[in-house]
């Protein structure tokens, strides 16, 4: 019988590859059309430089199948501590067994022991799966924004 243990832990500089992979797999350009930050080498890496005590990830022998990446926002002249919950992924083939749930609880618990009063989260407005999790979390008071997209290869077909 196979092991289905889930392990939270922080992450190594060695499974900074495996969450790039499956952050590709999972933040596409045709699925999130409007993505204002991009998921690419860079993100996960700086983040990881970063801040690593805020990058954590989800194994299951030996694979990496989720991740939860955040910062610490400190703003001039407020008394309060900012979390951000930049990127939470799970790989499809493991989702509905609690992993985004294992990885946020810790990933709060981290917030909290570094001081962050208030924790923020974005998401696409038609993202319902992440809405209701993040609802089911506690989160609310959503703040609508707009994001606009122009693909400028559109452009240059139309002068060509």
């Amino acid at each position: 019988m196979e092991d289905t243990t889930i392990d939270i832990r922080p992450a190594g500089i060695d499974d900074l590859a495996a969450v790039f992979h499956l952050g590709e797999r999972l933040f596409t350009s045709q699925q999130y059309s409007n993505l204002y930050r991009t998921w690419d080498q860079y993100e996960v890496t700086g983040q990881f430089n970063l801040e690593p005590d805020n990058f954590l990830i989800a194994e299951q022998n030996e694979q990496v199948v989720g991740f939860a990446i955040g910062s610490v926002i400190e703003k001039a002249r407020s008394a309060w501590t900012y979390g951000h919950l930049v990127w939470l992924g799970i790989d499809p083939d493991v989702s509905r067994q609690g992993i985004a749930t294992r990885l946020f609880d810790r990933f709060v618990e981290i917030m909290q022991d570094q001081g962050v009063r208030m924790l923020l989260v974005d998401t696409q407005a038609n993202n319902e799966p992440a809405l209701a999790f993040f609802r089911e979390k506690g989160f609310g008071n959503p703040v609508e924004h707009v994001y606009l997209t122009l693909n400028l290869d559109s452009i240059r077909t139309s002068k060509e």
